[in-house]
């Protein structure tokens, strides 16, 4: 499997499916590496609604190749043979639940709790998020990120750091000094009138950090 890096797109199932698998591919066109499905389901969606939106989307991404994990919903990602699991804290029956995603990727979202940070280390987990760098009306569950964590986290961790939370393209130069192996993504890329040539900017703007 390719590296974990470049950009990760966080996908909201709520939006609707043809118009999500149309912004998905022309995301994936302009090189996206990473999807994760938002665990943000329409309300009259039975589980195998969700079960088939599912593998609708990791059959787009699978043509290029590009990983696809599921927010939170680990049997889902069992159930639809997803790639993964997105966890936005450590979940109950932590230990029952790995050896079930055994060979899956894993990440979880951090903050300014750097424990958080070395659990991931010592669980050999795939990746960490950071939540939230900037403000942002995308994610009103995170704390903002004080710019010594992700400093210290490389201390801790080997582990792939992506960043997330409000991240354009135009302020993309301000995590210079930082080490991280990529950004997260929602309506940054599904808001644009071009998903592709948005997924472009973002990484020319990574690349150009580097």
């Amino acid at each position: 499997m390719n590296k974990l890096q470049g950009i990760y797109l966080v996908l909201d199932p709520a939006k609707g499916e043809k118009a999500l698998l149309s912004s998905l591919r022309q995301a994936l066109e302009g090189g996206v590496g990473l999807v994760q499905i938002w665990n943000h389901w329409p309300e009259a969606f039975s589980q195998k609604d969700k079960t088939e939106l599912s593998k609708k989307i990791q059959a787009v991404a699978a043509e290029f190749a590009v990983p696809v994990l599921i927010n939170q919903d680990w049997e889902l990602a069992l159930e639809a043979e997803l790639d993964g699991v997105h966890f936005d804290h450590i979940p109950e029956k932590w230990g029952l639940i790995q050896a079930k995603l055994e060979a899956k990727l894993i990440g979880i979202t951090v903050g300014n709790d750097l424990d958080l940070v070395r659990w991931a280390e010592e669980n050999r987990l795939s990746y960490i998020s950071f939540c939230s760098v900037f403000p942002s009306s995308s994610v009103d569950t995170c704390e903002l990120v004080q710019p010594e964590s992700i400093q210290k986290a490389r201390e801790i961790t080997t582990l792939p750091i992506f960043l997330s939370g409000g991240i354009r393209p135009e302020n993309i130069s301000q995590l210079g000094g930082y080490s991280f192996e990529g950004v997260a993504v929602i309506s940054g890329i599904l808001g644009a009138e071009d998903p592709k040539q948005a997924a472009q900017a973002y990484l020319h703007q990574l690349k150009t950090k580097a």
